[in-house]
């Protein structure tokens, strides 16, 4: 029988941003708030920087209304290719954003952007064909409506592409809490703020724990 869990794996992935755009996230995204997409955006986005993921940033017609990247992106991946795209809609179909891709040597592709239904699914759906493992961010991705999601999401998923939230992302890169409680556990508080809480109590019955060894 063919193994139906494929687990993500910091050795082997990379993370593709397309399209995190001032105009398109404010203009376009319906089925999250924007301060709610915005985090979810960067949480993902940190949390490849805390496994030292490989990351490629696209964006397309940036000097017109769709406008720049999330600063936040670009703060936080001052070195990573940068492909803005002339004209193609698929990023799929730029020869530089593929080449990017290729040279990563990766073979699990992490992807998130705006619009789901078509800068998310149309290099999902191409990378799937390129023979790659394909693993899109649901909540990192967004479009004119939950019903606008829902179905391109349905699309993605009966085509082989395997949907995950960022937290679920991080969690299976993770693997196990003993690989470094103390950097997982502050990345989780830094980008959830209900988990500071988990933190806290998890640090004071270190301390008591500590106290009673005196």
């Amino acid at each position: 029988m063919a193994d139906l869990y494929t687990r993500l794996s910091k050795d082997n992935a990379a993370l593709l941003l397309v399209d995190h755009q001032t105009g398109l996230i404010s203009g376009l995204v319906r089925d999250y708030g924007v301060d709610e997409f915005k985090n979810n955006v960067l949480a993902l986005a940190h949390t490849a920087k805390f496994f030292n993921l490989p990351v490629i940033l696209t964006t397309s017609f940036e000097n017109g209304p769709n406008g720049p990247l999330m600063q936040g992106l670009v703060e936080l991946f001052p070195d990573a290719p940068k492909i803005p795209r002339p004209g193609q809609i698929n990023a799929w179909d730029n020869e530089d954003f593929v080449n990017a891709v290729k040279m990563t040597g990766k073979k699990q592709l992490i992807i998130a952007g705006v619009v789901t239904d078509v800068c998310v699914a149309f290099p999902a759906l191409s990378a799937l064909n390129a023979g790659y493992e394909v693993f899109v961010v649901t909540d990192a991705s967004g479009t004119f409506s939950k019903q606008v999601a829902d179905a391109a999401l349905m699309r993605m998923a009966h085509s082989g592409v395997q949907l995950m939230n960022w937290f679920s992302i991080a969690s299976e890169l993770q693997r196990d809490w003993r690989n470094d409680i103390e950097g997982f556990g502050a990345l989780l508080a830094s980008q959830l703020p209900s988990y500071q809480n988990v933190i806290g109590s998890y640090e004071g019955a270190q301390k008591d724990y500590i106290n009673q060894k005196r």
